[in-house]
C-alpha cells in the first residue's frame, strides 16, 4: 500500500508538470516556442497620479527650452529610477535635441495690392506668418501672388501643382489638405483619406523646395481637422524648429495660414478669370495661376538656439537585448500663451499629459513584471511634438539603437477620459501586421477594431509615431474613441467634437475631477500587452504591400 501510494504520487507529479509545461508555452511565429505572457494589470491609481502631476499648473504648460522643461523630463526620469527602469542613453535618461526657438512679430496689417483694389489682411484675424529662418529682419517686398492649387508635386499620382513655374521671390496660395478630400473618387490621390501631401508641414517644404519667398495656406476647419483658433494659439508666440546647418534660410521667408474668408478676397481681387477655385485646384491639367496681386511683408524676429531634451529610458532583454520595441508619447504642450478667459497656461493635459500616463503606467508594469522581456524594450518620451514632431524626427534621424533592428514603435498622444469604449480604433489601419496582433488583443477585451473614422484629418501624420514609420518601423497609434460601451456612438463623437472645438491647444485643456479613465485603463492594458507579445514572440512586424513605408524597411522582409 506503502509503494502504490509513492507511485501515484511520482506518476500524477509527472502529469502535473507535463501539464504545466503545456500550460506555459503557446506557439508564437513559424513555430517557437514562447511563455504565455504574465499577466501585469497597469495601476489605474499611478496612471491619475502622473496625469494629474504633469497636467497641473506646476508644470507650466511644459513648453521645451523653457523653465518648464527641468521639472517636466526630471519628474519623469525620477519616475524611470524609482521603477528599476535603466538609462536609456548609456548611462543618461536623456537625449540632448538642438532646437532654434524664433519668435516672429509680423506687422500688424499686410497690404495685398491689386488693379481692382487693395486687400487688407489683419494679423491674427485674417492671416498668421511666422519664418523659420534665424535672422534679426525679414522683408519681402512687391512678391507676386501665385494660386498653386494644393501645392503638392507626387510623381506617382502625375500631379505637379507648380508645373512651368519659376517662383523665386514669389508668394504661393494653396488649399489645405490634398485633391482626394473634396471629391468622392477614392482614385484621386487616397480619397478622403489624407496623404502626406496633404499636411501644411509638406506645403511649407514644398514651397521652400521651388524656391517661394513665402507661402500661404487656405485654412478650412474640415479640411484642416481643427478651427482656426488653433492656427492663431498655435503658430504665434514663440515657435521651434531643429537647428539646421543653414539657420534655416533654404525655407520660405515667410510660412503661415489665411482664412478662407480672406482668401475669398484675395480671389475676388485676382485676374483669374470665374470664381470657383477649387474647381480649377482639381482639375488634372492644373497650371499656377498668377493672381495679378502682390504684397510686401516684414516681420521682427528673435531667435535662440537651444537645447531640450528627450527621455529615455530602458529595461534590457534577456535572450535578445540587440532587438527593441520601443514605446512613445511626448512630454509637452504649449507652455504660456494668450490670456482666454482668465488663464494663460496651456496645460495641455489631454493633451499630452494624458499619453505620457498611459505610458508611465506601461512602463510601471512592465518594471514590476517578474518574467522580463525577452527584447529590450525603451521608453522614449519626446520633446517639441507641438512644434512639429521635432524631438521623434530626431530621434530617427540620430537614433540611440539601430532602427533595422527595432522591431516596432507604440505610440500614444492623447487618451480616452470618458469610460469604456467597445472600439479600439487604429488610425494608419492597414499598414502593417500589427493591425491583426492588435485585434487579438482586442478581441480579449470584447472589443473590435475600427479603421480611423476621419481620415481625412491626417491624424496618422500629427503625430510620433509618423517619424518611425518615414524610416521604415512599423509603428501603431490607436485608442477606444467611436463607440461608448454605455451611451453609443453619437455621445462619444460629442465628446470628441466639443475638445476640438473648446479646448484643443487652449488654456481649458485641464484636468477634470469628473473623467472617467477606466477607458484610458483599457487602452494602457491592451498597449501592455501587445508590447508584452512582440517583446517575447519572436515576430517581426511587417509593411503591408500597399504601404509607402514598406520600401524604408530593411529586416527580415
Amino acid at each position: 500500500m506503502k509503494y502504490n501510494n509513492i507511485f501515484i504520487f511520482f506518476i500524477t507529479t509527472i502529469l502535473f508538470i507535463a501539464f504545466s509545461s503545456c500550460q506555459n508555452q503557446s506557439t508564437g511565429e513559424k513555430g517557437n516556442k514562447t511563455t504565455i505572457q504574465e499577466v501585469v494589470k497597469v495601476d489605474s491609481t499611478y496612471l491619475q497620479n502622473v496625469l494629474e502631476e504633469l497636467g497641473s499648473d506646476k508644470y507650466m504648460g511644459r513648453m521645451p527650452a523653457t523653465t518648464a522643461e527641468p521639472l517636466t523630463i526630471n519628474y519623469i526620469a525620477d519616475e524611470f529610477k524609482k521603477m528599476g527602469v535603466q538609462p536609456g542613453n548609456g548611462d543618461s535618461y536623456f537625449q540632448e535635441v538642438p532646437l532654434a526657438t524664433i519668435t516672429a512679430a509680423p506687422e500688424e496689417l499686410m497690404v495685398v495690392k491689386g488693379a481692382k483694389g487693395n486687400t487688407f489682411l489683419s494679423f491674427k484675424k485674417d492671416v498668421v506668418t511666422s519664418t523659420q529662418r534665424l535672422q534679426e529682419k525679414i522683408e519681402v517686398n512687391n512678391s507676386q501672388l501665385v494660386f498653386c492649387g494644393f501645392g503638392i508635386v507626387a510623381p506617382e499620382y502625375n500631379w505637379n501643382d507648380y508645373e512651368g513655374i519659376d517662383m523665386k521671390g514669389k508668394t504661393a496660395v494653396v488649399f489645405v489638405n490634398d485633391p482626394g478630400f473634396y471629391t468622392e473618387d477614392s482614385t484621386l490621390f487616397k480619397g478622403k483619406t489624407m496623404t502626406y501631401y496633404g499636411r501644411w508641414t509638406y506645403k511649407f517644404e514644398e514651397a521652400a523646395r521651388q524656391g517661394a519667398a513665402g507661402v500661404l495656406i487656405v485654412h478650412e476647419t474640415s479640411a484642416a481637422g481643427y478651427p482656426w483658433f488653433v492656427v492663431q494659439s498655435s503658430w504665434t508666440g514663440g515657435l521651434q524648429s531643429l537647428q539646421s546647418p543653414d539657420d534655416g534660410l533654404s525655407r520660405c521667408a515667410f510660412e503661415g495660414w489665411i482664412t478662407r474668408t480672406a482668401a475669398g478676397d484675395l480671389f475676388k481681387n485676382s485676374t483669374i478669370e470665374g470664381k470657383n477655385m477649387l474647381e480649377k485646384a482639381l482639375a488634372k491639367d492644373f497650371q499656377p495661376m498668377p493672381m495679378g496681386l502682390t504684397l510686401n511683408h516684414k516681420m521682427e524676429v528673435q531667435a535662440d538656439k537651444q537645447l531640450s531634451q528627450n527621455v529615455v529610458g530602458i529595461i534590457p532583454g534577456t535572450e535578445t537585448p540587440d532587438e527593441y520595441l520601443i514605446y512613445t508619447a511626448h512630454w509637452d504642450h504649449i507652455g504660456i500663451g494668450p490670456v482666454v478667459n482668465g488663464d494663460s497656461i496651456y496645460n495641455g493635459a489631454l493633451d499630452n499629459a494624458s499619453g505620457m500616463a498611459t505610458f508611465m503606467a506601461i512602463a510601471k508594469a512592465f518594471s514590476t513584471a517578474k518574467v522580463k522581456p525577452k527584447r529590450s524594450i525603451v521608453f522614449l518620451a519626446v520633446t517639441a511634438e507641438e512644434q512639429g514632431l521635432l524631438g521623434s524626427q530626431w530621434y530617427a534621424e540620430n537614433p540611440i539603437y539601430p532602427l533595422d533592428k527595432t522591431i516596432a514603435n507604440l505610440n500614444k498622444d492623447g487618451a480616452n477620459v470618458h469610460g469604456s469604449m467597445k472600439d479600439l480604433t487604429i488610425t494608419g489601419f492597414g499598414h502593417s501586421d500589427l493591425d491583426e496582433l492588435a485585434t487579438a488583443e482586442a478581441k480579449k477585451q470584447g472589443r473590435y477594431v475600427l479603421p480611423d473614422q476621419e481620415p481625412e484629418k491626417g491624424y496618422f501624420f500629427r503625430s510620433d509615431h509618423f517619424n518611425f514609420a518615414k524610416v521604415g518601423v512599423p509603428a501603431f497609434y490607436a485608442g477606444g474613441r467611436y463607440d461608448h460601451k454605455v451611451h453609443g456612438k453619437e455621445y462619444a463623437q460629442q465628446k470628441a467634437d466639443e475638445y476640438t472645438k473648446a479646448n484643443y491647444h487652449q488654456p481649458s485643456d485641464e484636468y477634470s475631477d469628473d473623467w472617467d479613465l477606466t477607458g484610458a485603463v483599457e487602452d494602457a492594458q491592451l498597449y501592455y500587452s501587445l508590447g508584452y507579445k512582440l517583446a517575447n514572440e519572436q515576430i517581426y512586424p511587417q509593411w503591408k504591400a500597399g504601404s509607402e513605408f514598406r520600401l524604408a524597411r530593411k529586416i527580415k522582409d
